[in-house]
């Protein structure tokens, strides 16, 4: 093996090391606020709970039917704030600033039109995986 062939592996190696630690396992509140139906699979068929969570994904065979390795909700800076858009109960009014929103002790996300901006958030001790 000569130069060229260490430095490939060793750049194959980097790329791998990163590529792992890239994937991060989501909360449980990413996991399991998710309504099944509305799950995108992240998986193959047999993949393994450990496989599953280590590529980033959601794992939960208790429902029938749907993918059991399943993209979790987006990460929000606050736990209690993630949630299906179906599921905001709202906590202001039309054009309500995010600090506005925030001194309610509520959530605020824009990113959705046609939806509640400002949200009462859920508790955290109800997410489990």
């Amino acid at each position: 093996m000569g130069p060229q062939s260490g430095r490939l592996v060793a750049l194959l190696l980097i790329l791998g090391l990163c590529a792992l630690a890239g994937a991060q396992k989501p909360s449980p509140c990413q996991c399991s606020r998710r309504s099944p139906q509305d799950r995108k699979n992240c998986g193959y068929p047999g993949i393994t709970g450990d496989e599953c969570f280590s590529s980033g994904c959601c794992f939960d065979t208790t429902v029938a039917g749907v993918p059991w390795c399943f993209k979790p909700l987006p990460k929000e800076e606050n736990e209690a704030c993630v949630m299906e858009v179906s599921a905001r109960r709202n906590c202001g009014y039309p054009d309500i600033s995010p600090e506005e929103c925030a001194s309610r002790k509520c959530c605020f996300s824009d990113t959705i039109p046609q939806v509640p901006w400002c949200f009462y958030p859920l508790p955290v001790q109800d997410c489990h995986y």
